[in-house]
């Protein structure tokens, strides 16, 4: 049965307070009582709504995955490729997206993920419109080339404090962001235009 137009305000309240709970605490450190109190929303309606926390946090990461590949679609073109990395980058930085990977990962470390075969689908889609975009046929090295792109736009968001200890109090004006993103877009090209010469 479909929810209700109340019932689905209360889920997203609950899906934006748990997003900031956990981006904050992870997931073994957020506390539903803390969600509850976020949300305006009483405590049992979590346990209604989402059975445990495990499963509010998976739920989470669905909202996000979903918010980044609307606002970030990945490219079939070589053009909107050579954008994507920029794009990629500009997103993380104002997004909780990696945070939370970040806590995921250490929580589940190499255990199976809630979801899993979900998200495994996710990237199958994405890695497929980047051979398009690339021009090949072999699945893992578009995959390769995907953790490779992902990686140089996220990691300065992944650690910020590596971040800031390598570029000092400059990197944080907007003058710093502005050539740390440049400089991250150039060697996501240098990545693209290996492929396309078949380097990679």
């Amino acid at each position: 049965m479909a929810e209700t137009p109340k019932a689905q305000a209360t889920r997203a309240k609950l899906l934006e307070a748990a997003e900031a709970e956990f981006s904050e605490h992870g997931l073994a450190g957020a506390r539903v009582d803390r969600i509850a109190e976020r949300s305006g929303v009483n405590k049992q309606r979590i346990y209604a709504y989402f059975g445990n926390k495990e499963a509010l946090f998976a739920a989470v990461m669905t909202k996000v995955y979903a918010h980044m590949s609307d606002a970030v679609p990945i490219p079939v073109t070589e053009e909107g490729l050579r954008s994507y990395v920029g794009e990629v980058f500009d997103y993380h930085r104002q997004s909780d997206l990696v945070r939370l990977l970040a806590w995921e990962g250490l929580h589940y470390r190499d255990k199976p993920i809630p979801d899993e075969k979900e998200r495994e689908a996710y990237y199958v889609h994405k890695t497929a419109a980047l051979s398009l975009a690339l021009g090949v046929d072999d699945p893992a090295t578009a995959a390769r080339v995907l953790i490779a792109l992902i990686g140089i736009a996220s990691w300065p968001f992944i650690v910020p404090q590596q971040r800031r200890l390598m570029l000092g109090p400059d990197g944080e004006t907007e003058s710093g962001w502005a050539l740390l993103r440049a400089s991250v877009v150039a060697h996501g090209h240098s990545i693209i235009d290996n492929v396309l010469q078949g380097a990679v």
